[in-house]
């Protein structure tokens, strides 16, 4: 199968798949889930165009994560091609822990637990799934990784939450 994909994302255009892993991630059923979450809850019953998805949203930070990561290159940092990828999954893979209704249910559902800590079960149980292929991504989620250009409180401070 053909893993160069590219979707086509309703605020950054044309967004490339950069890798069959990561591919192979966006088809997971964890991942598909978020097709069906809204990135604003209930917001759309008062505002009928704010449709965006936990999908679009993740597929967009991981648009713009590889954008800095080219930026940073252009600028001469040195960011190996495996810090690339973990960034990238790190990133796509930062709000899989969501649940219905995004943050107005957050901690309805499961009292004290938050989308963060479910976020880093799921992509635990996906790294046992993929060979071990996330570990430096789950590092990069849990602020573990000592380069701050790819820290997840980066993710935190841009708004990607």
């Amino acid at each position: 199968m053909n893993k160069k994909k590219i979707i086509n994302d309703p605020v950054y255009g044309f967004v490339s798949i950069p890798s069959g892993f990561i591919f192979d991630l966006i088809q997971h059923p964890y991942f598909q889930r978020l097709r069906y979450i809204k990135q604003v809850s209930m917001t759309h019953m008062v505002y009928p165009g704010a449709l965006h998805t936990r999908f679009q949203h993740v597929i967009g930070a991981m648009h713009l994560m590889q954008l800095a990561i080219d930026t940073l290159r252009s600028k001469g940092v040195l960011v190996s091609d495996e810090e690339e990828e973990a960034a990238l999954v790190a990133i796509l893979l930062h709000d899989i822990g969501h649940g219905p209704f995004s943050h107005s249910l957050e901690h309805t559902l499961i009292e004290g637990v938050s989308h963060e800590v479910i976020s880093s079960m799921l992509m635990d149980r996906l790294n046992v799934e993929f060979g071990g292929k996330l570990t430096l991504a789950i590092t990069i989620f849990n602020d573990k990784y000592p380069r701050r250009f790819c820290a997840s409180a980066g993710f935190q401070s841009a708004g990607y939450r």
